[in-house]
């Protein structure tokens, strides 16, 4: 399938677990409520500049589809979008903690192969028996392995008339070398459930965050009310959202100081932890090349402040953000307007995080992160 560059963006963009919409410049306060005011203009000089008499600021302008997709490409914004009024209600309703699609995550393997990550329970991959660790095959009528997993995402979400409750998708799935199973899966509106803890041998929590919705921060600090002598916070596949709530998951596990920066309407804004975070229990945090966005600021703030070991593999290295501006027929375009950087003044984007202890080829991160965690706890 031939994406348009206005598909081409919308999935970049939206390339996310569940296709949950996470998007890094709803941290600027920016995005507001669906039906609220437009977004005040920005004298960013990262924003660019009008093309062909179109605003740079296009904010409360009556943009065509085509117009808005015209500036974003003149402007060469790889990760802006342009999204219609419902899309944007949707997505608001995203940040939120919900999500339309069927209850499924997707990664890609060392081999190429697109896998299943997760399956959200009670949802309709579930029902459908389709478990973690299966091969997705095909998605309708093109093969899963060929498409980007953004667009395997994407259409997982659904498309225009596509985007609703009810609306169906079909895949193939195969577990091991079992037959290959077609399924049609029905979508629904589900709870995002982006945090999930569970205790491990010798007193580990390990704490899952799929990606920073609202109210994420605080489902982080009352899952460690539960005793734990370490800490496993996976961030594999996260792939970003709010950036307040990255930092503020990040000042969980640090005693003041700062967290990161990133550029907001022509300034910089300086991310800070409060006093009294935790800094004495030993903690891992998993990475790999589905961590983008937000919560690569997290896991750089953990390894410039010396206050976590990364385990796992190189980032994904998306560190723009993003800042959405209304039309006037509600309509949004959303465009890059800086990067964010880590507390050392680093920028992942482009080329990621690089774990300070990297899992070879084949290697179970996980049992690495146990024994790079108990290390910890012995030295400490």
């Amino acid at each position: 399938m031939l994406q348009t560059p206005r598909g081409a963006r919308q999935v970049a963009a939206l390339g996310l677990v569940f296709g949950a919409v996470l998007l890094a410049g709803a941290a600027t306060g920016a995005w507001g409520e669906p039906g609220g005011p437009p977004p005040g203009p920005s004298a960013d000089p990262a924003r660019p500049a009008a093309v062909d008499g179109l605003p740079a600021d296009p904010a409360g302008s009556a943009l065509s589809e085509q117009q808005a997709e015209h500036l974003l490409v003149a402007g060469g914004d790889r990760w802006g979008a342009y999204y219609s009024a419902q899309e944007y209600a949707e997505f608001s309703q995203g940040l939120g903690g919900r999500y339309l699609g069927v209850g499924l995550s997707v990664g890609r393997g060392e081999d190429g192969a697109t896998e299943v990550s997760r399956v959200a329970p009670a949802g309709p991959a579930a029902a459908a028996g389709i478990a973690a660790g299966d091969r997705l095959l095909r998605i309708g009528a093109d093969q899963a392995d060929h498409l980007p997993v953004t667009e395997v995402v994407a259409r997982l979400r659904g498309r225009g008339d596509e985007r609703r409750a009810g609306s169906e998708v079909t895949v193939e799935v195969r577990r091991g070398a079992g037959e290959v199973r077609e399924l049609r899966l029905r979508r629904a509106l589900l709870d995002s459930q982006q945090v999930t803890a569970e205790h491990l041998d010798k007193g580990v929590l390990r704490i899952t965050v799929r990606a920073f919705t609202s109210g994420v921060a605080d489902q982080v600090r009352a899952a460690l009310r539960a005793p734990h002598t370490g800490v496993l916070l996976d961030l594999r596949g996260n792939s970003g959202g709010l950036v307040d709530e990255a930092a503020g998951t990040a000042g969980i596990f640090l005693d003041g100081g700062p967290v990161g920066s990133y550029q907001d309407r022509g300034g910089t804004r300086e991310l800070t932890a409060p006093p009294g975070g935790d800094q004495r229990t030993p903690l891992v945090v998993l990475v790999d090349g589905g961590t983008m966005s937000a919560a690569e600021l997290l896991a750089g703030a953990m390894q410039d402040r010396s206050r976590a070991v990364l385990v796992g593999s190189r980032t994904f290295g998306k560190g723009t953000v993003q800042q959405p501006s209304r039309l006037a027929d509600g309509a949004v375009l959303e465009m890059t307007v800086g990067r964010y950087y880590t507390p050392a003044g680093r920028s992942p984007d482009g080329t990621g995080l690089a774990p300070d202890v990297p899992a070879a080829t084949g290697e179970d991160a996980d049992a690495l992160a146990l024994r790079v965690l108990d290390g910890i706890g012995t030295r400490a």
